[in-house]
């Protein structure tokens, strides 16, 4: 059952934090000019199936659609996610779309 997790930025780690019952899911980025680089996503296994990884993905999307940068989905989770999710296009950087194959 997927559960509502309190999500942060945390900027200095380049990453989005979800700590859930003392321990933490990320999802690890890097900033180029107006382009957001999905890079890692990590649920340690204690807290996998509850929905966290999506959870992390659709806060990161939104905050990169805030700050209007460009997502390139290089995560696997990432790229999936977007993949399967069309109204997410929109948020692509021209590398993502190529990741994506809709280039």
């Amino acid at each position: 059952m997927d559960e509502t997790v309190l999500i942060r930025d945390n900027p200095s780690a380049h990453r989005f934090e979800a700590a859930v019952d003392g321990e933490v899911a990320v999802a690890t980025y890097r900033i180029d000019g107006q382009a957001i680089t999905f890079i890692h996503t990590v649920v340690p296994q204690g807290l996998r199936g509850r929905g966290i990884a999506t959870q992390l993905i659709r806060v990161a999307l939104a905050q990169s659609q805030a700050r209007h940068l460009g997502v390139v989905p290089q995560c696997p989770l990432f790229a999936a996610y977007m993949q399967s999710h069309p109204e997410t296009h929109a948020l692509l950087a021209p590398q993502g779309r190529i990741l994506l194959g809709l280039a």
